[in-house]
């Protein structure tokens, strides 16, 4: 597997950043919201020939073509279903719109360093590859993942084309 290294977690002394909270299954996994544009519904898509089977397709937000990847898939969760409840967070990651397929968003949460904790090795419903650090908030465990890591890869042959 090629991986992509690490945007390190940015805290500055106890201040705390603040993550965009989801469900995929019945875990629980937050992204920097500063990578957020949006949150949407579910729409139809455009499949992309030769495409990963995580990379659902393509769809035209207010006339940007943006690539659509399932990351339950990616993630390995059994067969998902597209209704009228199914969420597309849309980051933008290097200039560039994105949609990740979620199951549920749930809030805002801020976590500071002292909550974080490196991601183990073993054990995780995915490849650590694309998780910064594990925060813990009481009893919830929240896995923070790297937007960059999650998007390796994506942009180049026929999504690049048309993504650009």
């Amino acid at each position: 597997m090629t991986t992509a290294s690490h945007t390190p977690l940015a805290f500055d002394g106890e201040q705390p950043l603040e993550f965009l909270a989801f469900k995929i299954g019945q875990e629980e996994y937050g992204i920097d919201i500063q990578s957020v544009q949006e949150l949407r519904g579910y729409d139809a898509v455009t499949r992309i020939a030769n495409a990963p089977e995580h990379v659902k397709g393509v769809t035209n937000l207010r006339g940007v073509i943006v690539p659509i990847v399932d990351l339950r898939i990616k993630f390995g969760q059994p067969e998902p279903t597209y209704d009228a409840l199914t969420v597309v967070v849309v980051v933008n990651h290097g200039g560039r719109a994105v949609g990740m397929v979620v199951d549920a968003v749930s809030d805002v949460i801020s976590v500071i360093q002292a909550e974080c904790k490196p991601a183990p090795a073993m054990g995780q419903s995915i490849d650590t590859d694309y998780t910064l650090a594990i925060a813990t908030l009481g009893e919830r465990l929240l896995a923070l993942l790297d937007v960059g890591a999650l998007l390796h890869g994506l942009f180049s042959g026929e999504a690049a084309a048309l993504a650009a």
